[in-house]
């Protein structure tokens, strides 16, 4: 059947988050253990959700090592975000061709909110699911059935971009098709263990695949 509903997530595939993330890890890192952790180390964890990284990265109440952690993000968010070339006008082009657009993301509200609104995307998307919205999260598919419910979209329909295993495994939970985008920080090594869909070379790919 053809698709008509694209679902995005946002850290690192919409926005590119990947150096703010970093950067809050190792302040939080350096704050908590007095040591920093090589990019490579924290790369493997994002996508998945904080309190879970935080319960095993760090020897302190997981509410204590996320506050250091937002405290940075919060402050930091804006100057040191970017959005991937090509994908305001993708995003765009996408919902000007009538297909329904929701975003599914580990991420809060408030700084999901703050990523879109900055680069003017708010508008086109239909449904925004957050980690403040459900439950289970990655790779649970919860946050995708809330999205397909709330979009009244089929999942033989639907597609799940994203730059981790985590929303590969999420979408194949959800019966929906995957995309990874190939400027995750993974490698193609890394993310074809999961055999995603479809890999997108270049934002211009989106469109490709869904004329096929």
């Amino acid at each position: 059947m053809k698709i008509d509903t694209i679902l995005f997530d946002l850290d690192g595939t919409v926005l590119d988050t990947n150096n703010l993330i970093v950067q809050s890890f190792q302040h939080t890192y350096r704050t908590v253990s007095g040591i920093e952790k090589d990019r490579e180390y924290i790369v493997k964890s994002f996508g998945e959700p904080l309190a879970l990284t935080m319960k095993r990265e760090f020897n302190v109440p997981v509410e204590e090592a996320i506050q250091i952690y937002r405290s940075f993000h919060h402050e930091s968010f804006e100057n040191l975000i970017e959005i991937f070339p090509g994908m305001a006008e993708a995003v765009i082009s996408l919902f000007n061709k009538g297909y329904k657009l929701g975003v599914v993301t580990s991420r809060l509200r408030n700084t999901s909110i703050r990523g879109l609104e900055k680069y003017h995307l708010m508008e086109y998307f239909q449904c925004i699911i957050t980690a403040d919205d459900t439950k289970k999260h990655k790779p649970d598919p919860e946050p995708i059935n809330m999205a397909l419910k709330k979009l009244q979209s089929k999942p033989e329909q639907t597609l799940m971009i994203g730059d981790s295993l985590f929303d590969i495994k999420c979408a194949q939970n959800a019966g929906v098709q995957s995309a990874i985008v190939a400027w995750s920080e993974l490698s193609a090594e890394e993310y074809m263990i999961e055999s995603p869909d479809y890999v997108i070379e270049k934002v211009e790919d989106i469109i490709k695949i869904l004329e096929r």
